[in-house]
């Protein structure tokens, strides 16, 4: 008995037209799969190379190593994934319901996670529905008599140009903060790619958008944005969050504030987000444990608890460690209180810290008895409700930060 394989006709053989035709199966199939939209480019990111090598000149990857192992490799998916002519890009909507960005940002007590990491990581379902997509390829081809093409899903996982991939696949354009923009969608939406051998039909990129707009480069906490499109990552609160193995630089601490996993800020101030709908995904909504959290609570969890309420949630990878380091940071911002004083001296003495999450404990510490000796050097600060002055809470939100919120609130009411 022959081999089927070896009957049908190689790619080649297709047709423009043919190609056509599946390019607009391609994008039906991947409406039916959840993602919001998809995207189809060449390979051809030469004019990015000298970009990337630039940034990598400059140390704005930080301690992210991994940015510079794989050379120019990141922009020529060809190499990745040898035998590459297309890269079908898809996005998917992660923006949750009742999102409270101004609400969180505004009590310095509650723990801000940057809303992407609220529900089900999602590099492993992306790669799944990009992988069903790739079969659904496969299927039709071998209807028509043709051998199944050269397909490999990738999810924010491998060397790879993601954005200027989906941003020359028309899906949106990039940003002055380096994120991708879409129209109708803002920003809030994960890219996946699937690399495939087929010479299907390209999409026409969209034009920038961004126009004279500098909002995300002055909301950035930690001045990251420095430059129009250039961020230097190792200034960035995700990387300082999420990224970053040791410490927290000293200079970078009280800018972070109450963000212990990510930031959105340049995201919120953003007019194109005012657009942005909601994610159909129920697996992206916030889970219970992580919707609007009080740092306290957080701060309590025992690596057991931590490894059990973050299953599944992309928090999981940065460890107990980080995530008390980060939290203790989120503790030395708050206003002063005995109780956060006492919880930070009970965890530093708990056997499930080392000496980076110590030192970061020791600053924290020391920065609640800087407020309590201005709180107590000051007699308004102690009774403000009487003398009609803002809250002490309220005092130790940075004057950056209440410009984001107002912004929240003026320009996306739904998801203040």
């Amino acid at each position: 008995m022959s081999d089927i394989s070896s009957q049908l006709a190689p790619i080649d053989t297709l047709t423009p037209i043919q190609l056509g035709e599946l390019a607009l199966k391609i994008n039906v199939w991947g409406q039916e799969l959840g993602f919001a939209q998809i995207g189809i480019c060449d390979t051809d990111l030469s004019a990015e190379e000298p970009k990337l090598q630039a940034w990598l000149d400059k140390g704005y990857h930080g301690d992210m190593g991994y940015m510079a192992n794989h050379g120019m490799m990141r922009a020529r998916a060809y190499e990745l994934h040898p035998g590459t002519v297309r890269v079908i890009t898809a996005r998917m909507n992660y923006l949750p319901p009742e999102a409270g960005f101004a609400f969180n940002l505004k009590d310095p007590n509650l723990g801000y996670i940057s809303r992407y990491a609220g529900g089900r990581d999602y590099h492993k379902m992306i790669r799944s529905r990009l992988k069903k997509l790739g079969d659904k390829i496969e299927a039709e081809l071998k209807s028509l008599g043709i051998s199944r093409p050269n397909s490999r899903p990738f999810v924010d996982s491998a060397p790879i140009l993601e954005r200027p991939l989906a941003d020359k696949a028309g899906l949106g354009w990039t940003g002055k903060h380096s994120l991708l923009l879409n129209q109708d969608a803002g920003s809030w939406f994960f890219l996946g790619e699937l690399l495939i051998d087929l010479p299907l039909p390209v999409d026409i990129p969209v034009a920038e958008g961004c126009k004279t707009c500098v909002a995300c480069i002055k909301s950035c906490p930690t001045n990251a944005i420095v430059e129009p499109y250039i961020v230097d990552g190792s200034r960035c609160i995700s990387y300082l969050t999420i990224e970053l193995q040791g410490a927290i630089p000293v200079e970078f601490r009280q800018a972070i504030g109450n963000r212990i996993y990510g930031c959105d800020d340049c995201q919120l101030v953003c007019p194109v987000n005012s657009k942005a709908p909601l994610t159909e995904e129920t697996d992206f909504h916030t889970r219970p444990s992580l919707k609007q959290p009080q740092l306290l609570e957080l701060f309590a969890w025992t690596e057991t608890e931590f490894l059990k309420l973050t299953e599944g949630s992309p928090i999981r990878r940065i460890g107990h460690a980080r995530w008390l380091r980060n939290i203790a940071v989120a503790l030395g911002n708050a206003p002063y209180s005995q109780v956060i004083t006492q919880a930070l001296t009970e965890r530093k003495l708990s056997d499930e810290v080392d000496d980076m999450v110590i030192e970061h404990i020791d600053w924290a510490i020391a920065e609640q008895q800087s407020k309590q000796s201005a709180t107590a050097q000051n007699p308004m600060a102690q009774n403000p409700s009487a003398l009609n002055i803002q809250q002490p809470q309220v005092a130790v939100v940075s004057r950056k930060t209440q410009r984001v919120i107002r912004s929240v609130e003026k320009g996306l009411a739904r998801d203040a």
